[in-house]
This record gives structure tokens, sequence and C-alpha cells, in this order.
């Protein structure tokens, strides 16, 4: 987790005001923090931390790509990420974290938002992520075609006689 320590935010040493912090995450990044939804990509993440008496307001700005797999032909497609998220933490007896807003131990006092950061990232993945037309693999397209059932080839298939009369009185009706 060495890659991962200057993601590491100091709350407790902070005066009231604001600060910023601003990381360019790459494939480094992603492997290290080992998440099921992205395993490439670039980004710039800004971070603007603002101390008030009570608690800190952490706004996160995400700009960049990650790689997926599409849905359609399972090779790699960028996806843009173009993202803001706010999160709320302060300082407490012990960790908590509730959504919106993470309680960090006072006697800590440091927040690693490395986690926060690919989080954000993979709330910007769409559902469904497919190719444009006609950029999907061609050998995975054809692969496809071939095995996709056609009407023709449906209507060929002789009916089972005791189905035949069935669908007579389907048609009756």
């Amino acid at each position: 987790m060495e890659k991962l320590d200057s993601y590491k935010v100091d709350l407790k040493s902070m005066s009231e005001g604001t600060v910023s912090y601003s990381w360019h995450v790459d494939d480094d990044f992603f492997s290290a923090v080992q998440g099921p939804e992205i395993q490439q990509g670039q980004l710039d993440v800004a971070l603007r931390v603002k101390r008030t008496a009570e608690a800190y307001t952490l706004v996160f700005q995400l700009e960049g790509t990650v790689k997926v797999l599409c849905d359609r032909c399972l090779d790699y497609m960028d996806c843009p990420i173009s993202a803001e998220h706010v999160l709320r933490a302060k300082l407490g007896s012990e960790y908590a974290d509730d959504g919106d807003l993470i309680v960090v131990p006072e006697e800590d006092g440091v927040l690693d938002v490395a986690w926060n950061i690919y989080e954000f990232a993979a709330l910007e993945i769409p559902l469904r992520h497919v190719h444009p037309e006609g950029e999907c693999s061609q050998q995975m397209t054809s692969a496809l075609d071939s095995l996709t059932a056609t009407e023709e080839e449906e209507t060929e298939k002789p009916i089972d006689p005791r189905w035949g009369a069935l669908a007579q009185l389907k048609t009756k009706s």
C-alpha cells in the first residue's frame, strides 16, 4: 500500500480555510487499489478541503478516461470521466463511514482518500458500455453473428405433431 500513501490527507493539522491537492492517477493506482470495476485509466484528480469549526468539506473533481470492457465484444474501450463529488468528514472517537459523512479517529486525524477516488470514478461508469457502432472487435462480432439464430432457422424445424394440434387451437381462437 506504499503506492497509496500520497493520497492521505492530514485533517488534524489543517488550519481553518481551504487546502488544495492534485494527483494524476494511472494504471499503477488502479492496480494498487485492487477494485473490481476499473483496472486501467488516466485521471486528473483535484481535491479541495475546506475546514470549518465543526467539519471538513472535501470536493473531488475527476477528469480523464478509464478503460472498461465493452459489453458486446469484450475488448477494452475508453470511458470518459468528468465528475465532481462532495464528501464531508469530521474528527471523532472512532472511524465511521455513513456514506456522505466520514468520522476520522481524532488520535490519527488522517483520511486516506484513495478508495474514495476509485469509488467516485467507478460511479461514473454507465451501466451499459459498448463501443460506438462499427468499432467493436470484428472477430468477436462475426463469432456472435454466427451463433445468432435467424427466423429462417427457427421456422425450418419440424413441429412435433402433438404440438401442431395445439397450434391449430390457438389460431382458431
